[in-house]
């Protein structure tokens, strides 16, 4: 115990909070005790990107939403322009986020349309302005095919008989 009274001095208070850290970790567990520590830059700034989108980018409307068309055009181009970084299955990579998240899944297709056109630039990933609007489209398109879809409720037979 005097060996705790003696960390109280301004120059040992990082000693008292790894021992507070380890105390933690050993009565509630690694996941409880270090739940509590905020996120690193790194790990919140991978996905704040999409927070980034202006306004009229974001109200943007995918106009080949739902054509099976687009999705195997969008999935031909991933594989060229994209998996790459993401993964051929877009799980992400060391070299570029896990696009099957769920904060890329929650984003709107003009979100996605904005940073397939704009870059990433400051994490690697290039600027795909040149490539046509529409092929960035079937991109949107192709990425959110992979998404799982919600359920849709049967109107016409609500109880499922």
């Amino acid at each position: 115990m005097k060996a705790l009274v003696g960390l109280s001095r301004a120059g040992d208070r990082a000693g008292l909070a790894a021992i507070l850290v380890v105390l933690g970790i050993g009565a509630f567990g690694t996941e409880r005790a270090l739940a509590q520590a905020p996120p690193s830059k790194n790990q919140r700034s991978i996905y704040a990107v999409l927070e980034e989108a202006p306004e009229k980018a974001r109200k943007k409307k995918n106009p080949f939403a739902e054509d099976s068309e687009a999705v195997a055009a969008g999935g031909k181009l991933f594989e060229q322009h994209c998996a790459e970084c993401h993964g051929k299955k877009a799980g992400g990579t060391m070299h570029g986020a896990n696009l099957l998240r769920e904060e890329v899944q929650k984003a709107m297709p003009g979100t996605l349309f904005w940073i397939l056109t704009n870059g990433v630039v400051r994490r690697g990933m290039p600027v795909w302005s040149k490539l046509p609007e529409p092929e960035r489209w079937q991109i949107v398109t192709f990425l959110q095919s992979l998404w799982p879809q919600p359920i849709k409720p049967d109107i016409a037979n609500p109880g499922g008989n």
